[in-house]
């Protein structure tokens, strides 16, 4: 089979399907989805919401300077996609999709309680890229929910099912193939026996063979009360 050429677009999939949530310095809020967005920076901890600046949400954003990222999950598809086509002019999404708000601890925008993950970012820098405008933020705070957190405190995510998005479908995703590392990490040292243990080992198994020859075969005294007719 051949390759095909294609003009350029964008065809980065999969994509996690985030709900957004905004706020603007009177209180009103408002939740829309974005799958344009990433990680960008470990340290300190940044991400990128790429929007259009039509979208209601976008002016909110720009006022205050301030989202959460909610991480969604299966349960959440519905929702996920109802607040990515819905405006938040027309209707309170928060009250139709039967969603929690909760407050933050650093910013007015409220953070989603039905999600595992909370991230609530502060902007740093908006990028004018054309169709959509880039919000490069800083994570100023990360919040889970303690139901996918094990006895030894390690989060769990994959328990939650998480929605990822590709080209237009949603979808889960699907099972563990590998640990970060793992091709390349060494394989358990096989233990090796010291010369002196196995030359050891190998004569004392080689006097208990010569003991076992020079033992005689006990002669063994017939049953008679045994019978020799086969039943």
């Amino acid at each position: 089979m051949g390759r095909q050429m294609w003009k350029p677009g964008n065809m980065l999939y999969p994509l996690p399907a985030v709900l957004v949530s905004v706020a603007d310095r009177k209180g009103n809020s408002n939740l829309f989805t974005v799958a344009w967005t990433g990680t960008v920076c470990s340290d300190p901890p940044m991400v990128s919401i790429s929007v259009r600046p039509e979208r209601y949400s976008y002016l909110m954003i720009e006022e205050t300077g301030e989202f959460v990222v909610n991480l969604t999950t299966e349960s959440l598809a519905y929702a996920t996609d109802y607040c990515g086509v819905r405006s938040g002019r027309d209707i309170d999404k928060w009250r139709e999709m039967k969603l929690t708000p909760v407050k933050g601890e650093y910013v007015q925008a409220p953070m989603v309680a039905e999600s595992p993950v909370n991230l609530e970012c502060r902007v740093t820098q908006k990028i004018e890229l054309g169709t959509h405008h880039m919000f490069l933020a800083r994570v100023v705070a990360v919040h889970v929910d303690e139901r996918y957190l094990e006895e030894n405190g390690r989060f769990c995510l994959s328990d939650a099912k998480p929605l990822v998005y590709s080209h237009g479908r949603y979808f889960g995703i699907g099972e563990e193939l590998g640990t970060f590392g793992y091709s390349v990490r060494s394989k358990p040292a096989v233990r090796k026996v010291p010369a002196m243990r196995q030359k050891a080992k190998h004569g004392k198994a080689a006097e208990e063979g010569q003991k076992a020859k020079r033992r005689k075969p006990s002669k063994r005294i017939p049953d008679k009360r045994q019978s020799s007719k086969v039943e």
